[in-house]
């Protein structure tokens, strides 16, 4: 696989209170022909996100060709699951209009924050999203205890499979706690109910590795492909990739992603988010770059599989 790096699409310039810096996780829809609209979670003086977005053109996605004044998705009620932030996971068409999936967070007393997977509902035009429910649609379970966030899922052979990270620890390391999760595994027969317990399918291989996460999965000549993000203890994100025959049972092909930090810049230190998609011929990756996407969110184009 070979991605040509195209750079810096689009980051905060720090003159809105509810956006100062950051666009995290990138979540990316065709709008129409010429559009692809990037859905990010923007974050003000407290690191709290809300989700905004920014539409590119679709042939040349440096080029931005409008920016959301106001958030799509603000931070939920005092006491609820996302009281303390709000971050695109997974958007998709559907009902004549998108379903957002997102992340929502919760600071803890005893570990760091916790996370959990909402779901709100807009129109066709995607300007403003209406939560489906104040409450998870994918709670805390027994063997999910700190995070359960869907990251990628569509309806494909008659089912709503998802791919989420899962996770139920933290670890102490050089003086502070590092969260530990992987990519798991379920289905649904609406997109909205979801069975209790997924199945792992990306599992931490590494002693050393810590996490691996935000699966986006795409699927092309019947082979599913999945891209992601994995970090050690030692060092921070990375993008990893593997494939599958049925979306279940997935091999780890991480030096074939294609793709590596760049030797300096803003993508030099850490990439993670992935968020692969297909716009006709085209193939992008849009993705953050160092500080977990402070300066903005980046793309590459697929040169060849």
């Amino acid at each position: 696989m070979k991605w040509e790096k195209k750079g810096l699409v689009w980051g905060p310039d720090g003159s809105s209170s509810w956006a100062r810096h950051s666009a995290l996780q990138p979540t990316a829809i065709s709008l129409n022909d010429d559009v692809i609209r990037v859905y990010a979670g923007f974050r003000d003086d407290q690191g709290i996100g809300r989700v905004g977005y920014v539409d590119v053109d679709a042939a040349n996605p440096a080029r931005v060709l409008n920016v959301s004044d106001a958030p799509v998705l603000d931070i939920g009620r005092p006491g609820t699951f996302d009281e303390n932030g709000v971050v695109p996971t997974a958007v998709v068409r559907r009902d004549e209009g998108l379903y957002l999936y997102y992340a929502g967070y919760q600071l803890g007393h005893r570990v760091r924050f916790v996370a959990f997977g909402g779901l709100a509902v807009a129109d066709a035009n995607g300007t403003h999203f209406e939560r489906m429910h104040e409450v998870p649609i994918t709670d805390r379970t027994d063997k999910e205890l700190y995070f359960r966030v869907i990251h990628c899922i569509w309806h494909d052979e008659g089912r709503w499979k998802a791919w989420y990270g899962g996770g139920s620890e933290y670890v102490p390391h050089n003086g502070k706690t590092l969260p530990v999760y992987d990519i798991r595994y379920m289905e649904s027969n609406d997109g909205v109910t979801f069975p209790a317990t997924g199945e792992i399918a990306i599992g931490l291989e590494d002693p050393d590795e810590h996490r691996v996460g935000r699966p986006c999965v795409i699927k092309t000549d019947g082979l599913y492909r999945m891209f992601y993000a994995a970090a050690t203890k030692a060092d921070s994100f990375s993008l990893g990739y593997a494939e599958s025959h049925n979306g279940r049972n997935w091999t780890r092909k991480d030096d074939a992603v294609g793709i590596t930090r760049s030797a300096d810049g803003w993508d030099s230190q850490m990439m993670s988010y992935p968020n692969v998609i297909q716009h006709g011929e085209r193939v992008y990756l849009f993705y953050n770059g160092n500080d977990y996407g402070r300066a903005g969110f980046g793309y590459a184009m697929l040169q060849e599989w």
